[in-house]
């Protein structure tokens, strides 16, 4: 009974790595690592005023909002990146600083808004469900149905904004920016896609297992481990440019 309870978190992140890694790897070589935040905190914040349009608003159009709100930010931050790009990352950080704030105060009008804005920010990963693992999975399946085309400006963003509104519901939005991250880390260390996968799914594995034996917050576990993965695979690059 434990297997079976535990195999829709362990899916959820087997797809939210699948679907998020070969976009992370595409925001570090256009250096435009704060877009996740940003976008990941306009559809939070969208989704948390939401909310507060009625006690039990409908799932379905919560999540069709916050991806609206997900798809103008990336369209704002491609504007950006165009027209000033030496100021890029400072702008794209202001975004963030921007929509943290809307959620702020979306959350203040909402009984429970505290709450689900915690949620947003470092989601129980153990709670997920398999409808929410079916919604991954067709993320990660558009991510690789689209690779070939992410390199442009218009495949790129309108596909990340839609897949980063729907993993942050599901994983929280400090594991998201980790599942970008790490696995792109290593890559850019120069290792093949079967090791940056594999090192980002031990440490997904590890999260997960800390925090059953802990019992101690999922998503906060996760995030822990991904961020030490990810931070090994740069020990691992500067130790190879040494030896060089």
């Amino acid at each position: 009974m434990l297997d079976v309870w535990f195999l829709p978190p362990v899916a959820a992140l087997v797809f939210g790595l699948l679907a998020l890694a070969p976009l992370g790897e595409q925001v570090l070589r256009r250096g435009v690592v704060f877009i996740d935040l940003a976008v990941a905190q306009a559809a939070a914040a969208t989704a948390l005023w939401a909310g507060t349009m009625s006690e039990h608003p409908d799932p379905w159009l919560t999540q069709a909002l916050a991806a609206g709100g997900a798809l103008a930010c990336a369209a704002l931050v491609a504007w950006l990146s165009r027209r000033w790009p030496s100021q890029r990352e400072a702008l794209i950080g202001l975004l963030y600083v921007l929509g943290a704030s809307m959620a702020l105060l979306g959350a203040r009008h909402d009984a429970h808004g505290h709450e689900r804005l915690a949620e947003l920010l470092a989601a129980d990963v153990l709670w997920a469900g398999w409808l929410q693992v079916a919604i991954l999975a067709a993320c990660a399946l558009a991510v690789h149905a689209t690779r070939r085309w992410l390199g442009g400006d218009r495949m790129f963003f309108p596909v990340f904004a839609l897949a980063a509104s729907a993993a942050v519901p599901v994983l929280g939005l400090f594991v998201v920016f980790a599942l970008l991250i790490a696995p792109a880390l290593w890559r850019q260390a120069g290792c093949g896609w079967p090791l940056a996968l594999s090192a980002a799914g031990a440490a997904c594995a590890l999260g997960l297992a800390g925090s059953w034996l802990l019992d101690a917050p999922s998503g906060a576990c996760v995030a822990l481990m991904l961020s030490a993965c990810g931070t090994l695979s740069v020990a691992s690059s500067g130790r190879a440019h040494g030896r060089r």
